[in-house]
C-alpha cells in the first residue's frame, strides 16, 4: 500500500512553533530555539513529509527555515497574503496559531509551492545589512522631517541624531561594499548590474540580497517574482485595468529608484518611457513598463554574463 502523503504547517512566533499536519489531527509545539529546532527536526525526519510550509513572519522564520533547510527537509516559505485569502476561501475565519499551523498544512497540501534553494551565509549577511540601510534611510527621513515643524527646544536633538545616523549609514555603506568585494560571485555580479545606466551599488546589491533568483528565471516568471508584472481583471464583457499585484516590495522599491535614473541617463530605458507618454500612458503605467523592462534587461545579463551593451538591449 503507497504510503500517504504528508504535509506539514508551521506558525512562527518570537518563542513558539506551532506544527500541524494533513495526516493527523495532532498538534505539536515547539520552542522557537535552537533546541527546540533540534526536537522539531527529529519529529519531522520521522515523519518523511512531501512538503512543510511557513509564512514569512517579520524575520522570526529565518532562523528555524534554515535549520530546517539545512537539515535536508523539503520546507518553504510563502507570503502571509496567500495564506490569508486561502483561508478565507475554506471558509476559515478563525484565527490561532494552532489553526493557522493547520490551514499552513491545508495550503502546502492544496497549492504545493516550489521550493527553492535557501540563500546561503554570504546572501543572509548581504540581506542583512541591506535591510538594515533601509531602516536607516527611513529613520533619516523620518527625523527630518519632524525637523521642520519641531519646536527650537529640540532642533538641535533631532538634528544630532540625524548626524549619528547620517555616521551609521556611511559605515554600513562600507560593509556593504566589503562585503560584497570579499566575494568574487558578488563582486562579479554587482560589476555587471552596475554596467546598466541608471543601476547604482544600493540597487546592486539589493537585487544580489533579495533576489538570487535574478539570471536564473525566465522574463515572466521574474517580473512576477518581483511584482511588476501585469494582471487581467477581466469578467465577461467587463475589462479592468491591469494591476500589478504582489512581489517583493524591497526589490521594487529598489528597481523604482533605479527606473527613475534610468529614465535620464540609461537610453533604451528613457526611449522607452517617452514612447509610452507620447502614447497616452499616464506616468506611474510608464514606469511600471519601464520597471519591467530594465528588469528583463538585468536578468538577461546575469543570465548570459556579459554587461551592458546598447545594441543587444535594443534587440
Amino acid at each position: 500500500m503507497a504510503r500517504e502523503e504528508k504535509f506539514i504547517g508551521i506558525d512562527v512566533s518570537k518563542s513558539r512553533l506551532d506544527v500541524c499536519s494533513t495526516h493527523s489531527e495532532a498538534a505539536w509545539d515547539f520552542e522557537n530555539s535552537d533546541l527546540g529546532h533540534r526536537s522539531l527536526i527529529r519529529k519531522l525526519k520521522r515523519l518523511h513529509p512531501v512538503l512543510i510550509v511557513l509564512e514569512a513572519s517579520g524575520g522570526y522564520e529565518a532562523l528555524v527555515a534554515n535549520a530546517l533547510y539545512q537539515a535536508k527537509l523539503p520546507v518553504v516559505v510563502v507570503n502571509a497574503r496567500r495564506v490569508r485569502y486561502f483561508a478565507k476561501a475554506k471558509g476559515v475565519l478563525a484565527k490561532t496559531d494552532r489553526i493557522d499551523a493547520k490551514v499552513l498544512a491545508d495550503f502546502a497540501q492544496a497549492v504545493r509551492p516550489e521550493i527553492r534553494p535557501f540563500p546561503d551565509e554570504e546572501v543572509q549577511k548581504l540581506a542583512t545589512l541591506t535591510m538594515r540601510r533601509r531602516q536607516l534611510v527611513s529613520m533619516i527621513t523620518s527625523e527630518e522631517n519632524r525637523l521642520a515643524s519641531a519646536s527650537i527646544l529640540i532642533q538641535a536633538q533631532i538634528k544630532e541624531h540625524v548626524a549619528w545616523l547620517k555616521q551609521q549609514l556611511k559605515q554600513l555603506d562600507k560593509d556593504l561594499t566589503q562585503t560584497i568585494t570579499k566575494s568574487p560571485l558578488f563582486e562579479d555580479h554587482n560589476n555587471l548590474l552596475q554596467s546598466v545606466p541608471g543601476v547604482g551599488k544600493t540597487t546592486s546589491a539589493t537585487l544580489l540580497a533579495q533576489l538570487p533568483e535574478l539570471g536564473n528565471l525566465s522574463h515572466k516568471k521574474i517580473a512576477a517574482l518581483v511584482g511588476v508584472a501585469p494582471f487581467n481583471d477581466d469578467s465577461g464583457t467587463h475589462k479592468g485595468k491591469r494591476r500589478i499585484w504582489g512581489g517583493r516590495s524591497s526589490v521594487r522599491s529598489a528597481l523604482y529608484m533605479a527606473t527613475l535614473a534610468a529614465t535620464r541617463f540609461n537610453p533604451v530605458i528613457q526611449a522607452f518611457f517617452k514612447r509610452l507618454r507620447q502614447a497616452g500612458k499616464p506616468a506611474k503605467v510608464a514606469l511600471t513598463a519601464c520597471m519591467r523592462k530594465l528588469l528583463i534587461i538585468l536578468n538577461a545579463i546575469l543570465r548570459d554574463q556579459k554587461p551592458w551593451n546598447l545594441s543587444l538591449s535594443t534587440s
